[in-house]
């Protein structure tokens, strides 16, 4: 800030005043000597520096006049030759003190921008992570977010190697920070803060070499977070997977539509010529009834593929469901001659526990059999090979709440971090597998405005269940 008069009225006010003071001031010094215009050079300094130039030209003015006026002069020569030696004196000194002024406010100027500069600097230099180093390696300066990143105290780490605050900085490393630039991890893996047992963070360090006139300091290593980076990269793979996945399941749905289409005439075909076989061997009489019975149970199933077929070319078409009033049990125990043939394949017991009791629900009766089949199959895969290997699907009645249908097995179970990726299409851990049936399973549950629960059970394995609705009168 400028300690300068800004108006011409107090500029002129200064310029009279200091000239009033130095006449003063030099008419008491008259007895003791003749000064002339000496006593005067202060009020033009001092107008010089607190007020503008027209105030400076006033006051060497009034300080001609008032020598003038008090020492009388042999001549007029002598009179203008002194009074403009003294206005070329004065102005001269005027301007020194003006420019010495200026740089005084320069030099404040500049003192207050470089404190400002210096405060940014350290601002900006405490929140980046950077270490310098000495000739020898060792920690010479450790910002304070270069020490949160590597999990070390400030003042433990000074003028300690810097491979003991970084694992694997070891001399090759120095070496080559030496030389400035990026400095590689090692082959062990990239460089991280923390310690061999409790990795922390991945790290990058980029070196910069200081002059060698600059001591103690000679290596500036910047520390670069990766995690946040990493996290990034992660979701870019994630998102590609999904992605991927999604573009697999268009894939499926067009391929299941073109089934649905194209299986329906062989399967209508299956089931006339098993008609026809069963036919023939009524003919035979009773040594042909376990044949025959077997082919009704191949014959049933058909027909039960057909409707899973046709529900799909419905859902593909309308997008809609048809859900009618069905007995729960019921869907259960139709399903127990396909459950006892994969116990006998599998040699795992298939037991079935239902109420059969107030049992009415509202629900697709065929969607139903197909999740339930899946999580039977499901079961089945999780304890296979098992001794003693077991599944039992209960229903239990629950009111006004509706029926339960469950599906417990004595396997390892599901750990908990897999619970809820499992039932993301294309997850799968068996071989061949395409990691669709619970997928759909939770779809078809979730459609019957269910929810498919998945727990462990008291024998260590897994249970999944679900609540089918009681139907209601506008329903019926």
């Amino acid at each position: 800030m400028s300690f300068r008069s800004k108006t011409g009225w107090s500029g002129a006010l200064i310029a009279c005043l200091s000239v009033l003071v130095a006449t003063l001031i030099r008419s008491a010094l008259e007895p003791i000597g003749n000064f002339y215009y000496l006593p005067l050079v202060p009020a033009v300094i001092v107008t010089a520096l607190l007020a503008r130039r027209g105030a400076v030209v006033l006051a060497i003015l009034l300080a001609i006049g008032a020598n003038l006026w008090l020492v009388p002069r042999e001549s007029t020569l002598d009179a203008i030759t002194n009074a403009a030696l003294f206005a070329v004196i004065a102005w001269v000194i005027a301007e020194v003190c003006r420019r010495l002024i200026d740089s005084l406010e320069q030099a404040r100027a500049l003192t207050r921008d470089l404190a400002l500069r210096e405060m940014l600097l350290d601002t900006i230099v405490a929140t980046t992570p950077i270490v310098t180093l000495d000739r020898e390696g060792r920690t010479r300066r450790v910002t304070p977010a270069a020490a949160d990143l590597l999990g070390v105290d400030r003042e433990a780490a000074m003028a300690q190697p810097f491979a003991s605050l970084l694992p694997g900085f070891d001399d090759a490393a120095l070496a080559k920070a030496r030389q400035g630039g990026e400095v590689l991890s090692p082959s062990s893996g990239p460089w991280t803060s923390g310690n061999i047992e409790t990795p922390g963070s991945p790290l990058t360090l980029h070196a910069n070499v200081l002059p060698d006139d600059i001591a103690p300091e000679h290596i500036v290593l910047t520390l670069g977070d990766q995690s946040q980076a990493e996290t990034i990269r992660k979701g870019e793979r994630d998102l590609n997977d999904k992605l991927s996945s999604v573009w697999r399941l268009n894939s499926m749905g067009e391929m299941a539509a073109t089934l649905a289409h194209e299986l329906n005439q062989p399967l209508t075909a299956a089931t006339v010529y098993l008609h026809a076989g069963q036919a023939e061997l009524t003919r035979l009489g009773t040594v042909a009834e376990g044949p025959a019975r077997t082919i009704d149970l191949a014959k049933t199933q058909l027909l039960r593929a057909g409707d899973i077929i046709r529900r799909m070319r419905e859902q593909v078409a309308t997008g809609s469901r048809s859900f009618t009033e069905e007995r729960a049990s019921l869907i259960v125990l139709d399903l127990a001659p396909v459950f006892a043939l994969t116990g006998q394949d599998t040699d795992t017991t298939i037991a079935l526990d239902v109420e059969e009791n107030d049992d009415q629900v509202l629900a697709d009766r065929i969607q139903i059999q197909q999740a339930l089949a899946n999580l039977v199959r499901n079961a089945v895969d999780a304890v296979i090979g098992r001794e003693g290997a077991r599944v039992t699907v209960t229903g239990r009645t629950l009111g006004a709440d509706g029926y339960e249908i469950a599906v417990c097995d004595n396997g390892d179970g599901i750990p908990e971090d897999r619970i809820d990726s499992i039932f993301h299409p294309m997850a799968t851990t068996k071989a061949g597998g395409m990691g669709l049936g619970l997928s759909v399973t939770r779809s078809i549950v979730e459609s019957h405005g269910a929810t498919l629960v998945v727990s462990r059970n008291s024998q260590g394995g897994a249970t999944f269940s679900f609540r089918l609705p009681r139907p209601t009168e506008s329903e019926i």
